[in-house]
């Protein structure tokens, strides 16, 4: 027998079974989602004969379009299929399912970060569209400004560094996480030394950074916001201000395919422009 629900506090430690064999996430990283964003109806599950066999987290977020509004949008995360159990529709069931649950909520848009470039075919299959793009690029350290850095990195409350954000992304088409959500990359990003949610007032304007750490132990610029000389300013001393930076760095643009989107209204699905690109960032990947 099958059951679609959402998930009860006694589900967790078979989530996290999942969760671990699904994706390879220590205890440190896992336990920060359910220490700081965890709540029953947060994740769904797919029960078989009493077990719980498939799941997916969720964030409840905003997809902010200028002009025409904000829609709050379900946010998938850690979708995940038991390994013996893969290849019966599990996964689809689920989501079909979720849908129906997100339209009882009012919510009219779904959105997802794909684990891998493979699963971007099951989820278009799924009704879902590529949407969300960003820029990554690699700085390389090898001729560093002499000196001490004129700034300094200012860390962030997951309140502030919302607010920040917000202001500027402004005007452009993107996801409105929201602050638990924040707080939940900002639990993320305190695993590794050096990790945090930063603010730097460059002298050409205030830029914002995200880091996280990497397996490999260096750190990721996660996120990298601003007016485009407070960017580049920022980048030049990051080596010196982040020494276990690896020099890869993340930030609005179109480089990268990289999150997709699900319209659950069909009036809206139809109307909208599918060659529009808006901006996720900070997605849990």
């Amino acid at each position: 027998m099958e059951t679609l629900r959402c998930s009860t506090v006694q589900d967790i430690p078979r989530l996290r079974e999942l969760w671990y064999l699904a994706f390879g996430d220590d205890g440190a990283y896992v336990d920060n989602f359910f220490e700081t964003y965890y709540k029953p109806e947060r994740m769904l599950v797919l029960e078989e004969d009493g077990v719980v066999q498939a799941m997916t987290a969720w964030f409840d977020t905003t997809f902010v379009v200028p002009e025409e509004g904000r829609f709050r949008a379900a946010y998938l995360y850690a979708v995940a299929t038991h390994p013996d159990c893969r290849g019966k529709g599990m996964a689809g069931r689920l989501l079909a399912w979720a849908d129906d649950y997100f339209r009882t909520l009012g919510i009219p848009a779904v959105t997802t970060v794909p684990a891998e470039p493979s699963l971007h075919h099951f989820f278009g299959a799924n009704g879902f569209r590529e949407c969300f793009t960003h820029t990554e690029a690699q700085t390389h350290t090898a001729a560093l400004p002499e000196g001490e850095s004129p700034f300094a990195l200012d860390k962030l409350s997951p309140f502030h560094y919302q607010g920040l954000r917000e202001a500027v992304l402004a005007g452009k088409p993107h996801i409105d996480l929201g602050e638990e959500a924040v707080a939940y990359q900002a639990g993320a990003c305190a695993l590794m030394p050096g990790g945090g949610l930063y603010a730097a007032d460059t002298g050409a304007g205030v830029a914002l950074l995200c880091v996280e750490g990497m397996t490999d132990g260096s750190l990721l610029a996660k996120e990298i916001l601003g007016e485009p000389e407070a960017v580049e300013r920022l980048l030049a001393w990051l080596p010196k201000l982040l020494p276990a930076w690896s020099g890869i760095w993340r930030c609005p643009g179109n480089n990268l395919q990289f999150g997709m989107l699900k319209w659950l209204d069909p009036t809206r699905a139809e109307r909208w422009d599918w060659e529009r690109r808006a901006y996720l960032g900070l997605a849990f990947d």
